[in-house]
């Protein structure tokens, strides 16, 4: 066998040029570094095959609506509902039957790096996606729940074309142009949810870090928004500023 220098080995590795004839052959290469390589190459495969586990099960909700003679499928979510300050974000997505991007989950359970980069990959891919913001006066108002509401109608209305089936994540809705399901836990079954989830996840979190540089005090790039113990403190020396929910405890109490 013609050895291949550990350099150029490690190229092809990097590279994703390395395959199952090749990997065979190195088997009895009897350098170290090569069965370093080949460890990091079945380690490497092994979580692209969990990946594509992941997403044939959370394609499971779009193959039966498409088996079911569903065309255009949608997937709803939001993010915002608990925090303190700032506004319920809702988005509503609609992907390429053929889409496909391993790793694709609940945006909660991405880091920031892998939300900012898929954010911008579902948007650049997607047939249609709209992205609705509703305000902490409006959610003081209406309360939390029929806010997500109405940002969540409003989603739906910005997509052109518009769907023939739509999943959504918890949240029953009614009145939709179409037939429905809602999920419980979507954004962790449903790859279109998901897709939706990362959409209004990032979307809030970039809002937040604007509203951060009028009220830098209370650190909302940092909390989001949510109630942290930093967070209260602030809210307790300073009191609440207009981003604030004052339904919201233990905003009310402060500003009472």
């Amino acid at each position: 066998m013609n050895k291949k220098s550990i350099a150029t080995l490690k190229y092809l590795f990097e590279a994703g040029k390395l395959n199952e004839e090749l990997i065979a052959e190195l088997k009895m290469d009897e350098r170290k570094g090569v069965h370093q390589l080949i460890n990091s190459y079945e380690k490497k495969k092994e979580k692209v095959e969990e990946l594509e586990s992941k997403y044939k099960y959370m394609s499971s909700y779009e193959r039966h609506a498409y088996a079911s003679g569903y065309k255009c499928i949608a997937g709803i979510d939001e993010a915002g509902r608990g925090p303190l300050a700032g506004p319920v974000v809702a988005a509503a997505v609609i992907l390429p039957a053929d889409f496909k991007l391993l790793g694709l989950n609940d945006s909660k359970q991405l880091n920031e790096k892998t939300r900012n980069a898929f954010f911008s990959i579902i948007k650049e891919q997607a047939v249609s996606y709209g992205i609705s913001l509703v305000n902490s006066q409006k959610i003081d108002q209406v309360n939390i729940y029929e806010a997500t509401k109405i940002a969540m109608y409003d989603a739906v209305k910005q997509l052109d074309p518009q769907p023939d089936y739509i999943l959504v994540d918890a949240v029953p809705l009614g009145n939709l142009p179409c037939n429905s399901e809602a999920i419980t836990k979507g954004d962790a079954k449903s790859i279109t949810i998901a897709a939706a989830s990362i959409l209004a996840k990032v979307t809030r979190d970039n809002y937040m870090k604007k509203i951060h540089n009028e009220y830098p005090v209370y650190d909302f790039k940092s909390n989001m928004g949510y109630g942290t113990a930093n967070h209260i403190n602030k809210l307790d020396e300073h009191g609440a500023s207009p981003y604030h929910r004052r339904s919201f405890s233990p905003v009310r109490n402060i500003v009472q």
